[in-house]
């Protein structure tokens, strides 16, 4: 079974097909080990779905769960992640992500506050050989369909950093984007859960229709808004 999703990914990632407006697919969150909240922000990647249907002009199914470990997650492009706390994968959650990423999946890190420190040597563990780079604001990533010319925006303060964007490169692309001090997943979410302000929620969703722009086109950098 996940030998036959995984064929089944490259040929439609290989053909276009994810790119393609007529083709209908949907975003996932990942589901993890560890006691951190996987489920945290439950309203934001629906509301990044709805976002994506009416400005990218792109159809999206319901928005799904997939655990690390499971052939399930070679149905879905884009994953995101997020939570508050410990991250455990195991061996296999190793080689079936790394497998899924270098195969034309793209995983979306998003440190909810808290996530940091566990995540990181995981993602070391994920590729022993790459290195975690901060992402340069010239980057396709910043500029699909809107421009972020001075990267993330900053939706929550938590400890007053700057907002990062890291990410793991293969071949050229950005398999792996972790976002770090922006807090893009509560941005997503319903207005009420966090009060933000209309315009950094709208920040935060077109960067948020930037990562899954990128991840179903590649390198493609068409003009910004």
């Amino acid at each position: 079974m996940k030998k036959l999703c995984f064929l089944v990914f490259i040929c439609l990632t290989a053909n276009g097909l994810f790119a393609q407006k007529d083709a209908s697919f949907a975003l996932a969150v990942l589901q993890y080990r560890g006691g951190g909240d996987w489920y945290a922000n439950p309203t934001s990647v629906p509301n990044l779905r709805d976002f994506c249907i009416e400005n990218l002009g792109i159809n999206l199914g319901e928005t799904q769960f997939a655990d690390v470990g499971s052939a399930e997650l070679f149905n879905y492009p884009w994953v995101h992640m997020t939570g508050h706390g410990n991250v455990v994968w195991n061996s296999n959650d190793i080689e079936n992500l790394r497998t899924y990423l270098l195969g034309g999946g793209f995983l979306h890190i998003d440190d909810n506050y808290g996530m940091d420190a566990f995540i990181r040597p995981q993602i070391k563990k994920l590729f022993p050989d790459k290195e975690l780079v901060e992402v340069p604001f010239d980057h396709p990533i910043y500029h699909q369909k809107y421009s972020f010319n001075d990267g993330l925006p900053k939706v929550h303060e938590h400890d007053g950093l700057p907002p990062q964007g890291f990410g793991i490169f293969h071949e050229g692309r950005i398999v792996l984007f972790y976002s770090y001090e922006s807090d893009l997943g509560n941005g997503w979410e319903d207005p009420e859960v966090h009060g933000d302000p209309e315009e950094i929620r709208l920040e935060a969703l077109k960067m948020g229709a930037n990562l899954v722009m990128y991840a179903l086109m590649g390198q493609d950098e068409p003009e910004a808004d």
